[in-house]
């Protein structure tokens, strides 16, 4: 399993590189809202300073964590560059829209 932060870090550097390839190109898309929908399990640490934690499980992973009540929670992220506050563009990487 990873950690919602760790999955959420891993998709921020795919869309920068996805970005990044489309500077100069013709065809461009703006990048609008990002939908994640993943099965999460909370683990609560019992050291001091108690913290919660969100796991993601990884495909195949799920029968890992049969013992632990896991969740399916829904994230919508909207996108935007920190120098304008605008949704970036990126590039038509495989001949059509995903």
């Amino acid at each position: 399993m990873i950690e919602l932060a760790e999955m959420i870090e891993q998709l921020r550097r795919e869309l920068t590189t996805a970005v990044a390839a489309g500077q100069g190109e013709e065809l461009r898309f703006e990048l609008g809202p990002v939908e994640l929908e993943a099965a999460v399990s909370l683990e609560r640490s019992g050291t001091a300073g108690t913290k919660i934690r969100f796991w993601v499980a990884e495909a195949g992973a799920e029968g890992r964590v049969a013992d632990t009540a896991t969740h399916r929670i829904k994230l919508t992220l909207d996108p935007r560059l920190s120098s304008t506050g605008r949704r970036p563009w990126v590039a038509d990487e495989a001949g059509g829209e995903r």
